[in-house]
């Protein structure tokens, strides 16, 4: 084997161990994200030590999938970090812009109904979304 299809063989390696790490931790923030959203409620009747413990293992996890993004992005070769930071820019931009004029249509009556986070959250994830697959037929 040569000294080329070693190094791209333990690139490879590593990005699937990141790229399990990455998805294994966004799996369990999501788990404990539920968990802390609807048991209060659902489960054990709105207990406060109990909903308070979820919440901050909610972000403890959350905080560990963040480590596990920016190792991700680490272990990336140039082309693929470029491409995925451009799409986080532009998700965070929209999410910023339409997020701030989505609160201010409450505000100046244009809208009667309460804006909501998730919708945001929402808009950000198509448009990540869109800029990955875009990034990716820009740099073939």
């Amino acid at each position: 084997m040569s000294k080329q299809e070693c190094e791209k063989n333990n690139y490879q390696t590593k990005n699937n161990t990141n790229t399990v790490k990455l998805r294994n931790w966004t799996i369990a923030w999501v788990i404990t994200m539920a968990i802390a959203t609807f048991a209060p409620k659902f489960i054990w009747d709105f207990n406060t030590a109990l909903t308070i413990t979820a919440v901050l293992v909610n972000l403890a996890v959350g905080f560990k999938m963040l480590i596990a993004n920016r190792d991700y992005l680490r272990g990336l070769d140039e082309m693929q970090r470029t491409i995925l930071l451009e799409a986080m820019a532009l998700a965070l931009g929209v999410g910023l812009v339409v997020g701030l004029n989505y609160t201010m249509l409450e505000n100046i009556q244009l809208i009667t109904y309460k804006p909501e986070i998730p919708h945001i959250v929402f808009i950000m994830v198509i448009t990540y979304g869109l800029a990955v697959v875009s990034g990716h037929r820009k740099y073939q």
